[in-house]
């Protein structure tokens, strides 16, 4: 060291002829003091070096020092205690970082930043102590006040709070004035102690799932335990909304807070009807048994004695296929025993909805919708969850399995079919019915599938049908009697057609078509001597039909344009002419057998033994007709105001008006079908649709109503008209459009445009809407009328009625719904509902009523919107009163 110095002090003696060079070397001086100094601390054992810094500081001296001061260092016996910091700690702040190698602390300060494994931690303040292997965080005071308070985040954990100390070591932590936030329940406590990964211990809670800076409600406790990711348990805790206590207070509770799914008792409504009594509804148990499938068990209880069970279950597999299935039955009991007017009904519902993911196979698809059930459940039901199913008729079911089989024309279709009216209570199942059908293929095409005259274009198609079905009533569904008059058969059919241009404008098609039935049972008739009459029965056996027909078409389309206005206005017209005749043999007669009837030998009854079948009787009389359709269709283009814009604005004048009728030529009377004419148009940029029908028939009634062949006297007989008409329209199609600004618009030195606002002495004044000037709304109108005159009586307005629905928007967090409709022929209001909604933020309020109608009754709840807390409610429901006959 002494020959350093030396050298040194011959250098800054040369120097001082210079005050720059003086500066200098005084600098060079001292850094080599300091690092004496440092050097000799180290020998007398006063610094104990990081391991992390040991190499690189021997390192430094290696080009001062000679090799066996170096070698001196190294053979230090010393030992350097082991830290429980074991991965790399990464920090940065705005301000300053402060390092004390002497105390092994790390001061770091203004939007401080430490992520240490996978804890992250930002603060205002950070201080890391490696010597006590903690870490303590906190604020910062500025002019706005104590601002950058801690926020702490370990895997999906994540709090804020005032401050917070933690070790390395224990994983332990204390926090003050923490927020935490986990599945959506916010938890503020003045203390929290974290004993480890799995527990939580807090002082002076407060749980909500507002996120206001002050919450419209929540629930205090002085104690509580936190096991994150799975509950929280809390001791004595009562509610306290807009910082008011109220009287509502529970010993202990338990707060859920997984991320997946748990299973849990659900919690029951209460409610009185005039029928029934007092009930309990919809309280049970929800199971969730795994990822995929879950089940809740559900049941109602009156006081009258009635009781329902319901289970619904949903399910759900990624990518593949997702579904939900329900089951409802009800034991309904009315009034007392003893007494007249005393009954008891069963009814029950089931419901299965699956659908699979398009990309799962595409070429096979599996899917099913089934709603079956008793035909009075809808009306009877006293817990319905959609009250609009009371004004179901029908009951309709579907069951079906697609399979292409790639690489030939063929797929399959397996469907399972269920229609059920419930006013007549008749049901129609089809259990199963199997199609197979062949795509159109071409087999004169020339090469590379090329189809230029009539013969290569010829087509030819195949399908074969199988049913097995059933008609049954409410009363034996899923009963033995169901299947006794069930009906199976298989249906083939095959077409083959071409087209050809014919004269350069038509279109000519020909085409034929073949049909044959299997049955597996037929009628048999027979003359019962003893009665003297023919008797019925039904055999069970093979027996079969065939049917053949042949037709051709021809068509084209007539374009007509026309210009107004000197050519601003321009309208198209397309009409699309078609002429088509047929011809099918009479097929009657070659199946049709015949049999006695009477004692009278010469009584003959001719009967046909497929006339019960699945797919009917073969076609009776001989079929040589002639059709006639005529289709328009008027469109208009309007020439566009603005002078830059080239394109023409197109407008629909008429969607549609057709025309057909038909004339059969074996017929000896009454050859001419009646003419069908259908209509239908938009207007008002599409917001109103129209459609119109109407059937027209050329013949004259006799005294009893029926057709006979002499032609009107003015030439057409209105026998069926009606008309719909729907129109929806918003208060957004009556907002003024903004006109666009003008290129030479203020903009910024970025190219944006300025914003809206208006400047007065460096002042920004915004221009703010009063909302009740502006009240958000929407309206559905549907209306619809039906005319029938068959005959002469029973003639004039079937059906007249205007339905409607829409909202309105009082406030933005006031919304009204209403739903009704007015029938004009029966003078009275249909079914109709009205709902009010509020929204509360973290609470809402709905009221849904229906004022009157044998469906009459009302909902009211008021309760916290989030999931965690939904039982923290009160709702009132009145249900209608029933009648079961």
């Amino acid at each position: 060291m002494k020959h350093i110095f030396t050298f040194v002090t011959k250098i800054a003696l040369k120097a001082l002829q210079s005050k720059i060079q003086h500066i200098l070397l005084f600098t060079l001086l001292s850094f080599f003091c300091i690092q004496f100094n440092y050097a000799q601390e180290i020998k007398t054992k006063k610094i104990v070096v990081p391991v992390s810094q040991k190499k690189e500081f021997l390192q430094k001296k290696d080009s001062l020092f000679n090799q066996k001061k170096i070698d001196t260092v190294k053979t230090d016996t010393i030992g350097v205690p082991k830290s429980s910091v074991t991965s790399k700690i990464t920090h940065n702040a705005l301000d300053y970082i402060l390092q004390n190698a002497k105390t092994k602390k790390v001061e770091l300060y203004n939007e401080a930043h430490v992520i240490y494994e996978d804890i992250d931690l930002k603060a205002g303040y950070i201080l890391i102590d490696n010597k006590n292997n903690t870490l303590f965080a906190k604020g910062i005071k500025d002019s706005l006040g104590y601002s950058q308070l801690p926020y702490f985040k370990q895997g999906s954990q994540e709090s804020e709070q005032d401050s917070i100390l933690y070790n390395f070591k224990t994983k332990k932590a204390i926090i003050y004035g923490v927020k935490t936030t986990q599945s959506g329940m916010i938890t503020y406590g003045k203390k929290m102690k974290r004993v480890n990964d799995s527990t939580i211990f807090l002082r002076d809670l407060k749980f909500t799932t507002s996120d206001k800076i002050n919450p419209d409600y929540y629930i205090k406790t002085r104690k509580a335990k936190l096991v994150p990711g799975k509950k929280i348990i809390v001791g004595f805790s009562n509610l306290v909304i807009a910082d008011v206590p109220t009287p509502l207070a529970i010993p202990f509770a338990y707060f859920p807070t997984t991320e997946t799914r748990a299973s849990g008792f659900i919690i029951p409504t209460w409610g009185q009807t005039n029928s029934q009594g007092y009930f309990l509804q919809n309280g049970g148990y929800y199971l969730a048994l795994n990822d995929y499938l879950d089940i809740s068990l559900m049941g109602d209880v009156y006081s009258n004695g009635s009781w329902g069970l319901r289970s619904e279950s949903s399910y759900v597999v990624r990518y593949r296929f997702s579904g939900n299935f329900s089951f409802r039955y009800e034991n309904l009991i009315r009034s007392q025993k003893g007494f007249d007017d005393y009954s008891k009904s069963t009814n029950f519902n089931l419901r299965w909805s699956h659908s699979q993911d398009a990309k799962s196979n595409p070429n096979a698809r599996f899917s099913a919708s089934v709603n079956l059930g008793s035909s009075k459940y809808f009306r009877e039901s006293l817990n319905e969850i959609n009250s609009s199913d009371f004004l179901t008729n029908t009951l309709n079911s579907s069951i079906s399995y697609y399979k292409n089989f790639v690489g030939t024309p063929f797929n399959l279709n397996a469907t399972a079919s269920h229609s059920q009216n419930t006013n007549t209570k008749e049901i129609n199942m089809t259990l199963p019915s199997l199609q197979v059908n062949m795509d159109r293929i071409y087999p004169f095409a020339g090469k590379s599938g090329v189809k230029k005259n009539a013969l290569q274009k010829i087509g030819l198609n195949y399908s074969m049908k199988g049913d097995y079905s059933i008609k049954t009533v409410d009363s034996l569904f899923f009963k033995p009697e169901m299947f006794e008059t069930a009906k199976a058969g298989i249906q083939h059919t095959a077409s083959a057609n071409t087209n050809m241009k014919v004269l350069k404008y038509f279109t000519l098609t020909p085409n034929a078509n073949f049909k044959e039935v299997w049955n597996w049972d037929y009628i048999n008739k027979y003359y019962d001597a003893a009665s003297g009459t023919a008797v019925e029965e039904r055999i069970n056996g093979f027996k079969s039909y065939r049917e053949y027909s042949a037709g051709v078409s021809l068509g084209t389309n007539i374009y007509g344009n026309f210009s107004f206005n000197k050519g601003n206005f321009k309208v198209r017209h397309t009409v699309r002419p078609s002429i088509s005749y047929g011809y099918r043999p009479d097929f009657a007669d070659k199946y049709n057998q015949q049999v006695q009837q009477s004692i009278d030998p010469t009584d003959i009854l001719t009967y046909s033994p497929f006339e019960d079948g699945i797919y009917g009787r073969p076609g009776a009389g001989l079929s040589n007709s002639i059709g006639i359709s005529v289709a328009n269709v008027l469109e208009a283009k309007v020439a566009s105001k603005d002078s830059l814009n080239t394109e023409d604005k197109k407008i629909t004048l008429l969607n549609n008006l057709n025309f057909s009728t038909s004339y059969n030529i074996a017929a000896d009377s009454l050859k001419w079908s009646p003419v069908s004419v259908t209509a239908g148009t938009r207007f008002f940029k599409d917001k109103l649709t129209l459609n119109m029908g109407a059937t027209l028939d050329p013949y004259q009634i006799d005294n009893n109503g029926n057709r006979i062949d002499q032609i009107n006297s003015n030439l057409f007989r209105l026998t069926n008209a009606n008309a719909t008409a729907n129109i929806s329209f918003s208060s957004k199609d009556f907002e003024k459009k903004e006109k666009p600004k003008s290129k030479n618009t203020n903009q910024n030195q970025f190219g944006d445009e300025a914003p809206n606002t208006k400047t007065n002495k460096n002042k920004e004044i915004k221009e703010t809407k009063l909302y009740s000037a502006t009240i958000p709304w929407n309206i559905s109108l549907a209306y619809a009328v039906n005319y029938t005159n068959y005959g002469i009586t029973n003639a004039g307005i079937g059906s007249n009625s205007l339905m409607f629905n829409g909202d309105l928007e009082l406030s933005p967090k006031w919304k009204v719904r209403y739903s009704s409709g007015y029938d004009f022929k029966n003078k009275g209001f249909t079914y109709t509902r009205l709902g009010f909604t509020r929204d509360l933020d973290s609470w809402s309020f709905n009221f849904d009523w229906s004022p009157f109608g044998t469906n009459k009754s009302y909902f009211f709840r008021i309760g916290v919107n989030s999931s965690m807390l939904n039982d923290l409610k009160w709702d009132k429901r009145s249900l209608p009163d029933r009648l079961l006959f």
